[in-house]
């Protein structure tokens, strides 16, 4: 999508799609990407899949948490810095609203039976999500069939559950290959 001069309109679609993805996700970041993508791609189709893809990548790979790198980077991608602005308010907003509220309740909710078993059941339905986000996203690298990435993709997740290799040097290693990819092929470009 070009990034164009927005509207009034398409600033608070921005606030409250973030904002309502913010305050129905349970789990963590990695919950609120295939949300995002069902948003922001299949329903608004604001992206494209490889470039959510791509900003996911970006997001998860930069310090913070995802889903508010997410929202920056989308904010951005759709309308500059108040873009950003405005999906980094709907996406803070619901957690810092629902914390202060518990915080004021927290002794009534420690004790109560039924609202750890809810959490307990929640967790259930997070781990669905995350495997969702896990198969969906190594299904769209698979699908290019781009080999290195998925000998990048098989050997950071060996690298990480059988050898328990840092994330970050993961991170940092696979980084450095796609600098090496991008620098051979733009100097391949250039000899041409």
């Amino acid at each position: 999508m070009q990034l164009a001069k927005r509207d009034l309109r398409f600033y608070w679609k921005l606030f409250s799609s973030t904002f309502t993805l913010s305050a129905f996700t349970f789990g963590g970041g990695y919950v609120i990407i295939p949300l995002m993508r069902k948003k922001f791609v299949q329903q608004y189709h604001w992206l494209e899949e490889d470039e959510m893809l791509d900003l996911t990548a970006i997001a998860q790979s930069s310090p913070g948490p995802i889903a508010v790198n997410a929202a920056i980077i989308i904010g951005y991608r759709l309308a500059g810095m108040l873009g950003a602005l405005v999906a980094i308010a709907g996406t803070v907003l619901p957690p810092l609203i629902i914390l202060s509220v518990i915080s004021l309740f927290y002794q009534a909710f420690r004790a109560n039976q039924v609202v750890a078993n809810v959490l307990r059941g929640m967790q259930a339905g997070v781990a669905a999500v995350i495997v969702d986000v896990t198969v969906t996203m190594g299904w769209g690298v698979a699908k290019e069939k781009n080999l290195l990435s998925i000998l990048m993709m098989a050997a950071a997740f060996v690298a990480t559950y059988v050898f328990n290799v840092n994330v970050a040097f993961i991170v940092l290693a696979c980084g450095l290959i796609g600098f090496l990819c991008f620098r051979q092929k733009k100097s391949g470009e250039v000899s041409k």
